[in-house]
């Protein structure tokens, strides 16, 4: 079984998920409003992976034989200043996640915990390329926030979703 500490701090990162597809749905919503589909699906999309790594995590525990809580999330931002906004906030998001998936890991090591360790190598990698794709992301957008084709045409060419990811641990349900 995973140790204590590790078990409490992903039953918190669960809930860190789940908000953060809150967020991206509202994210999806505000882009849908604009008539930007291409961003507008890269949000649902992104909202919909955000929910599987809460997943993720969740079978690990149940694996594990360790207790799941899933904890209540805050209410998303859903007003956003310009459409430059989300994306930005979207940024940040991924860097905040990023130090909870890298304080997770600390955890299992400082507890010896090595089947946790080796789970949370994914999660790590995962952080790299969300963080890439984001900051990627908010760089066009307020290079071309004055011309939302282009915007639209840069996520239609570079962030069409890829293949999954047969690396990728398993996910509850699934």
């Amino acid at each position: 079984m995973p140790a204590d500490r590790f078990v409490a701090q992903l039953n918190l990162q669960i809930g860190n998920e789940y908000a953060a597809h809150q967020q991206y749905v509202a994210c999806a919503v505000y882009y849908d409003a604009l008539t930007m589909p291409q961003t507008a699906q890269f949000f649902y999309d992104q909202a919909l992976e955000e929910r599987g790594h809460a997943m993720m995590m969740v079978k690990y525990l149940v694996d594990q034989d360790a207790p799941v809580r899933i904890p209540g999330v805050e209410a998303p931002l859903t007003e956003f200043a310009d459409l430059v906004a989300p994306v930005e906030l979207a940024l940040e998001q991924e860097k905040r996640v990023t130090a909870q998936i890298n304080e997770l890991t600390r955890i299992a090591r400082e507890e010896y915990d090595f089947a946790s360790d080796q789970f949370m190598q994914w999660f790590i990698k995962e952080q790299v390329e969300e963080v890439a794709t984001m900051s990627d992301l908010v760089t066009v957008v307020r290079r071309s926030r004055d011309n939302i084709e282009a915007i639209e045409d840069y996520i239609q060419r570079e962030q069409s979703g890829g293949a999954a990811d047969p690396t990728a641990p398993s996910v509850a349900g699934g």
